[in-house]
């Protein structure tokens, strides 16, 4: 397998299952990183899976998307779990009773922040500074001071985002930023004790993970949150005007997904002043998450190489340019400054070969997506018989419908080149194109829970373009209980097409 992805990944063939963790069931409205995900992780190893990828793990922002984090350094806090805290003696199990009942089959963000927030602030009521807390401070400061007051900052002017702020805050003028630290420092440490309990209890999740041989596929996103502490805390790194707003942003132009393309609105990086810094910036957001997850999904690795740049304020991506990337210099510098990295390519979408020559010169594998194969064209790369072992194969991604959903939708002709590929009937397609993904040469197969469980349209994670509606759906433990012969029916594909890991230690 290519070289940046050798640490994590063995020559052995191997499989995975992408699910989010918000997804997890649990009381509290949303998934957390209490008993529901230990438990997700032993059903992992029962199915002789290997990995278990997700999103970003970022704090979120506009549309609720994990892909407009707050900043990408801190971690999602609405994550903690409750019960975790009441184990720490932070809070008292009639604290935990009086949380009110939240829907369990989608996250109503708002509801689920609100009732967090109460139930934390009775937490940071009950906290004292500790040994590690402090040390916990001192080592995140680089990016924890600034991601703190940020927040405090946001959250006292009605959640403007930071270049609609005051002058003397919006451009950080060091008297305006001192007044805020010197009353309103038991609010700053409230955001910095739950940064503390998110990476606490995310250290436990992970290290159970791995003790239990499952390591997990995280996503950098190459871009960052207009609204964010990146941007607020580091300027000079963006295109931005005198004022501080986008000159440009980014997105993608008409493609698959939808026919205006995808504005997506991020600030486009100043990639030569960046590299004349050694990308240092970049060095720290990779290395601060490789100590969340074991291999890292570079999204939108496209951007690389070349990205879509549009003039701030177009309703739309259609107007746009192609600007060229870093390119492997960038790939250079991270690896001379970290070494041999675990790395995967989202090398999806307008490929062209320039990219794909990127993505072999810094030698990280892509991702194959079935969803994305049966156009009629025998040299589409997605075919499973076009496939190579270094490839990445998916089913389908987040971004894409369920793969029953994806079916139900396709038109009579398109329906039969997969029957036809598949060799099978309309009511067992799902499973043959699951058992034709763990069929590919692929050392490395990734399928959606969804698609493991052969739901519908109506639990898709995420629809492309739509502003609504979407990272909302949840696993719920009916769904994981009542469907074990699905489950089971993995286990078996991976013994069948020769994906079971080698354990230390007996199931």
């Amino acid at each position: 397998m290519s070289g940046f992805l050798h640490q994590a990944v063995s020559m052995n063939r191997s499989a995975g299952i992408f699910l989010h963790p918000t997804s997890l069931p649990s009381p509290f409205g949303i998934g957390d990183l209490g008993g529901s995900a230990f438990e997700w992780i032993s059903t992992l190893r029962k199915c002789d899976q290997s990995f278990w990828q997700m999103c970003p793990l970022g704090p979120t922002g506009y549309g609720d998307s994990p892909y407009q984090c707050l900043s990408s350094f801190a971690g999602n806090t609405l994550l903690i779990s409750p019960v975790k805290l009441m184990e720490d003696g932070l809070l008292t199990r009639s604290d935990i009773e009086s949380y009110p009942a939240l829907s369990d089959e989608h996250v109503d963000y708002q509801a689920v922040d609100k009732e967090k927030e109460n139930i934390f602030r009775k937490a940071y009521e009950r906290f004292n500074d500790s040994d590690e807390f402090s040390a916990f401070c001192d080592r995140e400061k680089y990016w924890l001071d600034d991601y703190a007051l940020y927040k405090v900052i946001k959250n006292s002017i009605g959640q403007k985002a930071w270049n609609e702020w005051d002058i003397p805050l919006k451009l950080r003028y060091p008297a305006a930023l001192s007044t805020v630290k010197q009353f309103e420092y038991l609010e700053i440490r409230f955001h910095k004790f739950l940064q503390f309990m998110f990476h606490r209890q995310w250290n436990q999740l992970k290290a159970f993970a791995n003790s239990q041989g499952i390591k997990i596929i995280g996503d950098v996103p190459v871009y960052v949150a207009l609204d964010s502490a990146d941007a607020w805390s580091s300027p000079d790194y963006f295109e931005f005007d005198e004022n501080c707003n986008p000159i440009r942003v980014a997105g993608v132009p008409p493609d698959y997904f939808s026919i205006t393309g995808q504005l997506w609105g991020n600030p486009l990086y100043k990639w030569e002043f960046m590299k004349e810094e050694g990308y240092t910036w970049w060095i720290s957001r990779i290395r601060k998450t490789l100590g969340f997850v074991d291999v890292i999904r570079l999204d939108h690795f496209r951007g690389f190489e070349s990205f879509w740049a549009v003039p701030a304020g177009r309703p739309d991506a259609v107007q746009g340019e192609w600007v060229p990337g870093p390119g492997i210099d960038f790939f250079n510098h991270v690896r001379s400054a970290l070494g041999e990295l675990p790395l995967i390519a989202e090398d999806l979408g307008n490929i062209t070969p320039q990219v794909i020559g990127l993505r072999i010169a810094a030698g990280i594998p892509g991702m194959k997506v079935l969803q994305f194969a049966f156009d009629g064209d025998p040299t589409n790369w997605h075919l499973p018989y076009n496939i190579i072992p270094e490839d990445i194969v998916y089913t389908g991604t987040h971004d894409n419908d369920t793969t029953s959903g994806w079916f139900s939708h396709l038109s009579e002709e398109e329906k039969l080149l997969v029957l036809e590929y598949c060799g099978c009937q309309e009511t067992d397609v799902v499973e043959n194109l699951l058992r034709t993904a763990y069929a590919t040469p692929a050392n490395l197969c990734i399928v959606p829970l969804q698609d493991v469980l052969e739901l519908d349209s109506s639990h898709r994670m995420n629809t492309p373009g739509k502003t609504d509606g979407n990272w909302q759906w949840r696993c719920t433990m009916h769904l994981l209980t009542q469907e074990q012969d699905k489950l089971e029916l993995v286990r078996n594909f991976a013994r069948i097409y020769g994906r079971v890991p080698v354990r230390k230690t007996p199931v």
